[in-house]
């Protein structure tokens, strides 16, 4: 792929990163904001120390223009790391045109960069965890992230190997099994939190969690249908262009 066709690609998932970005934005705020003001509004009935300093940002500022720079930049810059990463994927992984190959890139950056963490160490609202382990937490997150995308490219990689000897679908069952048996491991063997107080509502930390999840759905399956439009419209030669002039030539 010449260097014009990365530089396009990446402009284009950039903008796709933007548009699915904008549209997280609008789920992030429906749907998880509310958990989050009932999470501080518990924070703040169970708190003993009303007499804080001032809040250097206001939660109106937390809540729309905050949460729209992160939301927004966090969708450009994985569609630009995608973009990438479909321009090294398209024609290796398989007989995959542009559409179902942004299709498959967003479907396994969800299942990678989210979906497994989550299931180690899901999202908490406000008042749930421990501050003091907060960085520890971070810490390991990244790391279930990393090892989740590694553990994901050496299953396409050694599948690809595999699939000559084994055939394509005996191949994917190998591959799959052993993805989903050292992510096993790991979540066995590295530590687990449970820093949920007694009395926080159960029902608020799931529709937390699950919206935290539906941003993260809504995000990598826009990204994934629109991305694939525009590589579509890019990669693919238009079929009407040589018909007016075959139709000339034959007149």
């Amino acid at each position: 792929m010449n260097p014009i066709s990365v530089r396009a690609l990446l402009v284009r998932g950039m903008l796709a990163g933007l548009i699915a970005g904008a549209l997280a934005l609008v789920v992030a705020y429906f749907l998880g904001e509310s958990q989050v003001d009932a999470a501080i509004a518990l924070e703040e009935a169970h708190s003993h120390d009303h007499g804080g300093g001032e809040e250097l940002v206001s939660r109106t500022m937390q809540a729309t223009g905050g949460l729209a720079t992160g939301v927004l930049v966090f969708g450009v810059a994985v569609g630009g790391i995608a973009a990438l990463v479909f321009c090294y994927a398209l024609g290796r992984i398989g007989d995959f045109g542009p559409r179902a190959t942004a299709a498959l890139i967003a479907g396994a950056a969800l299942l990678t960069v989210y979906v497994v963490p989550f299931l180690k160490y899901p999202a908490n609202p406000p008042a749930v965890g421990n501050p003091d382990t907060i960085g520890k937490r971070t810490t390991l997150f990244f790391l279930m992230v990393a090892l989740s995308v590694l553990l994901a490219v050496a299953a396409v990689i050694i599948g690809k190997r595999l699939a000559p000897r084994l055939g394509n679908w005996n191949a994917s069952i190998a591959v799959v099994a052993g993805f989903v048996l050292l992510i096993g491991l790991a979540y066995a063997f590295l530590p687990s939190f449970d820093e949920v107080g007694k009395d926080f509502p159960a029902t608020l930390l799931w529709e937390f969690r699950l919206s935290t999840l539906a941003v993260q759905a809504t995000l990598w399956s826009t990204f994934g249908i629109v991305f694939g439009i525009l590589t579509e419209r890019l990669l693919t030669p238009p079929a009407r262009a040589a018909e007016p002039r075959t139709a000339s030539a034959v007149g």
